[in-house]
């Protein structure tokens, strides 16, 4: 079998802007991605069929993105035991409320792991998702490590910025 990858899915090319930061992450990280327009309600069938493939050919998580309704996750979820992590998408009138609470609503058995709406929960599902491949993957769990640690380094070098025109 093939390295592993992570699956993200949006239901509108639209949620493509807020939703490739996921994609970046996990690049960044070293993780395979592929990525696909699909919905749960225009496009049942092929949604389906992508799911059951990507299963097979060794999907090891699932990021879905959708706004309003946000199914998406949650007819993944019911097709997959692979963890599946919704991204709200903050559109429509009630600017992504309604996708929150429709991604982390799921009935008992059909997990979606929901992260914050928009392109902050987008950042996070991809983090999220090379933390759930990491458990079997030293090396990556390495790189993990390695982006906090580059993490905090920049947010001293903006405090010792910070701090240098405060005393100056």
């Amino acid at each position: 079998m093939s390295t592993p990858f992570v699956a993200i899915l949006m239901g509108s090319d639209s949620d493509l802007p807020k939703v490739e930061v996921a994609a970046e992450t996990l690049k960044k990280l070293g993780v395979r991605v592929e990525m696909k327009v699909t919905s749960a309600h225009r496009t049942p069938a092929a949604t389906h069929a992508y799911v059951t493939d990507a299963d097979q050919r060794g999907c090891a998580v699932f990021i879905c993105a959708a706004g309003m309704a946000a199914h998406l996750a949650g007819a993944v979820s019911a097709l997959t035991v692979k963890p599946v992590i919704g991204i709200p998408i903050d559109a429509g009138p009630l600017d992504g409320m309604d996708a929150l609470l429709s991604t982390v609503m799921m009935p008992a058995g059909i997990p979606v792991a929901t992260v914050a709406i928009g392109k902050a929960g987008a950042k996070n599902a991809g983090y999220l998702a090379a933390q759930i491949i990491a458990v079997g993957d030293a090396a990556l769990a390495q790189r993990l490590r390695d982006d906090r640690e580059e993490n905090a380094r920049a947010v001293q070098a903006k405090d010792a910025a910070l701090q240098a025109r405060l005393n100056a």
